[in-house]
């Protein structure tokens, strides 16, 4: 359980840092979006991976969370391109198929957390504050 305390050290974090959402569902990209805008946090989030590359040509992000299912490229697929180029942005895997063999490829590829569909928004704010705090940020 959290504390309200909690909450506002996240956000405080959270809003020195850009993050990229990639979700081909857009209720998923909408409610998020306005869950992270509403608390002063930048967030860009786009529809499929290939966007995604596009987007980080032009910007820098601090996280970076794909679904594992989309259009064309894959999540995996995308966080193991970007990988390489982007080395220290923490990256989340969304995925409703959590199987043994998505996550070894999804941690190879340099995931830090997998987060199981469904959830909500305080799982991924959950999910971050622990992947930050182990950062040491």
């Amino acid at each position: 359980m959290r504390y309200p305390g909690e909450c506002m050290d996240i956000f405080h974090i959270l809003r020195g840092m850009c993050i990229l959402l990639i979700d081909d569902d857009e209720w998923i990209r909408d409610s998020l979006c306005i869950f992270f805008e509403s608390e002063g946090c930048h967030i860009v989030a786009l529809e499929t991976a290939e966007e995604g590359l596009d987007a980080l040509a032009d910007q820098r992000f601090d996280i970076i969370i794909a679904d594992y299912k989309l259009p064309g490229m894959n999540g995996i697929e995308f966080i193991s391109k970007i990988d390489r180029h982007c080395p220290d942005a923490v990256k989340v895997l969304i995925t409703a198929y959590p199987t043994e063999t998505v996550e070894q490829r999804a941690i190879q590829a340099g995931v830090r957390k997998i987060v199981a569909k469904p959830f909500t928004a305080g799982i991924i704010l959950d999910c971050l504050a622990e992947v930050l705090s182990t950062e040491g940020t």
